[in-house]
């Protein structure tokens, strides 16, 4: 971590809600609005086309100026860096995605298009409330014979659709599903467990290009590596500006949005995940995501 890295959380105490910290150097501390003295809440205010809201410029000086007292973190529970946001995925944006996709699909060409074409491929992946967080249990479903998880480095944009920052995400994906039919989708990436965020959000506000991150992915089977590989942000094939401008085009963000920027890393055609698999996705200097793996095998009844 470098010395000037500013990390923004989410946090709550046995006494207090959850609310905004900021972690510098290791310690955590909690945030203060200036204007009333309130404790910050969580990223709808921050990351809002409200007037009061501070810019992308002007966000480091407002996280520096409403830092308050260090926290205990041993009464602290971390919550995932999102609320009422959208999540958004792009698809196709490393080569190795494209041939991963191009063979689970029988050699269509369609993601060969995707890959080569001017249009970014960008799909909605979850609301804020349905974000999984650390420790908690990703999903496979249980119609799906051939899930993996998808590790990406997340871009976090206000509703101004400036960058505040990045997090790790993990986009759990059905294969078999989406190979089966591109149309299908919505039903191998929107499912409940198949989105994963945290644990903190690196702030880097008004960036335009990726930052040289190396995103590295661990799946763990009854202590044993079932499957390790890591990939780095310069394998992106499209400009971070160029996947926002699209992502704002005719669509707005009121309260700012999450954008999955796509993965470099795909376990080989014989590998899915099992129930009670680990997660670890590591992406330096943000941190570690890790999630054990859970099957989604109800049909959810109303009432």
């Amino acid at each position: 971590m470098q010395q000037d890295d500013l990390f923004l959380v989410q946090y709550s105490t046995a006494t207090f809600a959850p609310q905004l910290g900021l972690e510098r150097d290791g310690t955590l501390y909690s945030l203060i609005d200036p204007s009333n003295m309130h404790n910050l809440r969580p990223l709808d205010w921050l990351m809002s086309d409200d007037a009061t809201a501070p810019r992308a410029q002007n966000l480091t000086a407002t996280m520096q100026h409403a830092i308050s007292d260090s926290v205990n973190q041993s009464d602290v529970t971390f919550h995932t860096p999102v609320s009422n946001q959208e999540v958004w995925a792009a698809g196709v944006t490393y080569k190795r995605s494209e041939e991963a996709r191009e063979t689970e699909s029988n050699q269509s060409q369609l993601y060969t298009r995707v890959y080569h074409a001017a249009r970014p491929e960008l799909f909605f992946k979850s609301m804020g409330y349905d974000v999984v967080k650390l420790g908690d249990p990703v999903g496979i479903r249980y119609d799906a014979s051939w899930s993996v998880p998808e590790p990406e480095l997340v871009v976090v944009l206000n509703a101004h659709m400036e960058v505040i920052g990045f997090t790790i995400g993990n986009d759990m994906s059905s294969r078999d599903i989406e190979g089966e039919n591109p149309l299908y989708l919505p039903q191998a990436k929107v499912y409940d467990g198949a989105c994963a965020l945290g644990p903190r959000l690196w702030l880097q506000p008004g960036r335009s290009t990726w930052p040289d991150l190396t995103i590295e992915l661990t799946i763990e089977r009854a202590g044993q590596t079932a499957f390790h590989n890591t990939t780095t942000t310069a394998s992106i094939h499209r400009p971070l500006t160029e996947l926002i401008d699209y992502l704002g085009r005719c669509k707005r963000f009121p309260h700012g949005v999450m954008l999955f920027t796509g993965t470099g890393i795909v376990p080989p055609d014989t590998f899915t995940l099992a129930e009670g698999d680990t997660v670890r996705i590591r992406i330096d200097p943000i941190g570690e995501l890790i999630n054990t793996v859970s099957v989604v095998s109800k049909r959810v009844e109303l009432a």
